[in-house]
């Protein structure tokens, strides 16, 4: 059985037992965090949400926060002296789905 459900603005395909990489959630670690934003519910009977799936919920725990590697974002315009060099790091969170509730 898996599910698609929808956090920090994206959907993500879930299944149980999976470790996923979210946006940052801001829980502790061993917290236990539900979802109800459920689009999308397959396996044997399939239960397709508009928007949402009523009454399903996916349970997953929360192992850590950290965040992504370094990425560099530089600007340039040729012959203008127009230079701009910014790192970013994306924080994020570290889940274990433990249930898919349908």
């Amino acid at each position: 059985m898996y599910a698609i459900i929808e956090t920090g603005g994206k959907q993500i395909k879930v299944e149980a037992g999976q470790e996923i990489y979210v946006e940052k959630l801001g829980v502790e670690a061993d917290e236990v965090v539900t979802f109800d934003k459920v689009l999308f519910v397959g396996g044997e009977n399939v239960k397709v949400g508009a928007p949402f799936v009523e009454g399903a919920t996916v349970t997953a725990k929360a192992v850590k926060e950290g965040r992504a590697k370094k990425i560099t974002v530089f600007k340039m315009k040729a012959k203008k002296n127009y230079r701009r060099k910014q790192g970013h790091r994306q924080p994020y969170t570290k889940l274990v789905v433990e249930a898919i509730n349908a």
